[in-house]
């Protein structure tokens, strides 16, 4: 059995992988709708979060609107007016996406117009029917410990523009921790733009202790999107952050053992189980089907094509083997000239002839003398239907063309070229057969050294076997850095592109040639090449290795594994070529591929893309933001720092209070969503809790929208009431004066 035969039976079965469209933006049907929930007197709660909107009326257990935070402008020629367009509205129309913003930069306001634009746009959608004044108080969400200006602004915002008689702040994550009943304990919210950590003792959060990490679902998202371009440099499509997005809150997930698991997530069981294989959409190309008497007559017709071609390119070669034959003739007889001369005249007409010396013209001669060996042997003598031993007749080469017409002067010119071509085969033909004994000797002296001295017969093998291999190694990672213009080897490439306009020799007989070597090409005088440091040159001008050349070196390999397979016992099916570079045993191709082989012609393989390691190690990097490059502590060490160090230094916490915390370990915000992110978040508490001590970790029950109905529900309770600033404090006191509120509108 052959190493191509073992590989072919040792192939295996699989059944496809389950392939998941990436979700593309969400395409609305028609515009947000316009509802009619609002009440005079009545608050309004608005969750102005960085990457979605909730809005609604207090008491409500659902907000009437929910869309992202972004805006559009959208010009209307026909209205000859600029629209804005707000949330899901701007993916009516696939030109608005184009143009579509965010008002904030990271946890910022910065745009303030596209906030004026969204809150217009709230307030118009539950029903505020009032264009100069909106008639309820109302309650928005701020990130904790805000900069004076974003308050500022906000106050003045909603007091002068629109009028408001009263306005409250807060902090979404408290929001939702009231909403779950809380009362002391370690709120952790893992928001949009950053994780946040906030203790709350005894219904109070405790602003001052409260610590943040500068990594969020943005961030998540931007470096997810970064790694799958460095994982596939040349994919087909772009990939937008909400098909980023979207691959991170659908298939990624908390590692409990993080170190454990990557360590055999790219083994084949494990990963034919975890792999996510996802398809970006493209428009397939499908060729049409073809009739048996289309494709019959395109074979027919390529056939002729392919030997016109094969006829003018073997006219070419001839007529090319001629002038080198005419050249070998002329500088043999130079040669013989220049025997009968002294020195400085052969000195001088080698310089004529344009050449530097005598051993520059001896190197050419042998070097023109071999060219013609392989010209003979690759060019002349090949499917050739006349007799080449029998001697064609010549009769007018002999007769002077004095004594020839027009007409006989043309078949002088005829036979004399049939007689090159006829002289040309017989050389080839005796240089073949010269070739073939020497082969057969070869063979021969082969076998009997295997016979007479197997050990060294084998040494000799495998050192010409590493060769090979390394050669043909070394040929793919050339042709994989050539794809890259900025690598070494694209420039070192552009170097001998240019190196190749060198300096020419002209020659006494008008041919122009470099050096004093000579190759095969089409001018028989260009003397590039003759060294086989030269053809560097040209693999290095390659685009990729040639086709050919790579079979022929992968049949050598083949052979002499064969014959290390039969021969040599230590040599076993692992060590062949096929088994080497088996996909199976490449870590590359399964972090890139998954569990299954990889056609590069196939269309809907170019357009997908495999989540493996990635699936933990985006969501891992709040756990250690080392690996995105933060230089910040990660979230279980926050929480040490926090519950054992840091609260115990302040007045209002107590020994039961510390007890009450970790009792109440609450998660919100999507970061929390994630599979496994309460499991693992319990482990690390128990890593660095002392034993025995009692904590419990819970989430919210909807991590998203919770903070949206704690703002609902305490914005109608008397709490909520009191905690109202109205237009006459603003305009008495300045928008410096606030009311302080245990939901994190606080003075520090």
């Amino acid at each position: 059995m052959t190493t191509q035969d073992f590989h072919n039976s040792s192939e295996e079965t699989f059944s496809p992988q389950n392939v998941r469209l990436m979700k593309d933006y969400y395409q609305p049907s028609q515009p947000e709708p316009f509802h009619q929930d609002w009440q005079r007197g009545v608050p309004i709660a608005i969750d102005l979060g960085r990457s979605m909107l909730r809005v609604g009326m207090a008491g409500q257990t659902d907000p009437s609107c929910v869309f992202p935070s972004i805006t559009s402008r959208y010009k209307d020629k026909k209205l000859r007016r600029s629209l804005n367009m707000v949330g899901y509205d701007v993916f009516l129309d696939s030109s608005l996406k184009s143009n579509l913003k965010t008002p904030f930069d990271g946890a910022m306001i910065t745009n303030w117009d596209s906030i004026e634009t969204i809150l217009d746009y709230s307030f118009l959608h539950i029903g505020v029917d009032s264009q100069n004044k909106v008639d309820s108080p109302v309650l928005i969400s701020e990130v904790v410990a805000p900069p004076f200006q974003q308050r500022f602004n906000l106050m003045q915002m909603l007091f002068e523009t629109y009028n408001v008689p009263k306005l409250a702040f807060g902090v979404d994550s408290l929001f939702s921790f009231y909403q779950n009943g809380g009362h002391s304990g370690l709120v952790i919210n893992g928001g949009h733009n950053s994780t946040m950590e906030i203790p709350v003792v005894r219904g109070s959060p405790v602003i001052n202790v409260a610590k943040r990490i500068d990594w969020g679902g943005q961030q998540a998202v931007e470096y997810l999107n970064q790694f799958l371009t460095m994982k596939y440099p040349y994919f087909p499509s772009k990939v937008n952050n909400y098909q980023v997005e979207n691959m991170i809150h659908d298939y990624c997930y908390v590692s409990t053992d993080y170190q454990k698991e990557l360590k055999h997530y790219l083994d084949l069981d494990v990963l034919e189980k975890k792999d996510i294989l996802l398809e970006a959409p493209f428009t397939e190309v499908i060729k049409p089907e073809k009739t048996e008497e289309e494709l019959e007559q395109e074979e027919k017709k390529h056939k002729e094509t392919i030997k016109k071609l094969q006829l003018q390119a073997r006219e070419r070669r001839l007529q090319n083997l001629i002038e080198k034959e005419n050249d070998y003739q002329y500088y043999l007889g130079l040669q013989g000239k220049m025997k009968s001369m002294n020195k400085r005249l052969v000195l001088s007409t080698l310089r004529e002839a344009g050449f530097d010396d005598l051993e520059d013209f001896t190197t050419y001669i042998q070097s023109l003398e071999r060219s013609l060996k392989k010209a003979r042997n690759q060019d002349v003598g090949e499917n050739d239907e006349t007799d080449n031993n029998k001697p064609p007749s010549w009769s007018l080469i002999e007769v002077p063309d004095e004594q020839l017409d027009e007409e006989q002067l043309k078949e002088k010119r005829k036979q004399k070229l049939m007689k090159a071509n006829f002289e040309a085969r017989q050389r080839a033909n005796q240089e073949k057969e010269e070739a073939k004994r020497e082969a057969d000797e070869a063979a021969r002296k082969d076998e009997n050294w295997r016979n007479t001295n197997l050990k060294t017969w084998l040494a000799a093998r495998r050192k010409t076997l590493e060769k090979l291999k390394k050669r043909r190694k070394d040929r793919i990672r050339m042709k994989e850095e050539l794809s890259d213009r900025k690598s070494r080897a694209s420039q070192m490439r552009m170097k001998n592109i240019a190196s190749l306009a060198g300096d020419e020799v002209q020659g006494k007989n008008g041919h122009k040639r470099r050096a004093a070597k000579v190759t095969i090409d089409n001018d028989p005088n260009d003397t590039f090449g003759a060294n086989d440091d030269d053809w560097a040159i040209y693999r290095d001008i390659a685009k990729g290795s040639d086709v050919e050349t790579e079979k022929v070196e992968e049949k050598k390999i083949y052979n002499i594994e064969e014959e290390l397979l039969k021969y040599d016992s230590s040599f076993t099916i692992n060590d062949t070529l096929q088994r080497q570079y088996n996909w199976r045993n490449s870590i590359l191709h399964r972090f890139l591929r998954g569990p299954r082989d990889f056609d590069p012609d196939e269309q809907h393989q170019q357009h997908q893309i495999h989540l493996n390691i990635e699936r933990i190690r985006v969501p891992e990097i709040i756990f250690q933001p080392s690996i995105a490059g933060i230089d910040q502590c990660g979230l279980s060490e926050l929480c040490e720092q926090t519950t054992l160090k840091r609260l115990t230094s302040e007045p209002v916490f107590s020994g039961d209070d510390s007890n009450e915390v970790l009792k109440d370990i609450f998660l919100t915000g999507g970061q929390s969503m994630f599979e496994g992110f309460e499991e693992r978040l319990r482990r690390e508490f128990q890593s660095f809790l002392p034993v025995g001590t009692e904590f419990h970790v819970r989430k919210a029950r909807d991590p998203v929208n919770d903070a949206w109905r704690g703002m609902s529900k305490w914005a109608a309770s008397e709490e909520g009431q009191k905690s109202f600033i109205d237009k006459k404090e603003y305009e008495e006191m300045g928008p410096d004066y606030i009311r302080e509120n245990r939901m994190g509108c606080l003075r520090l």
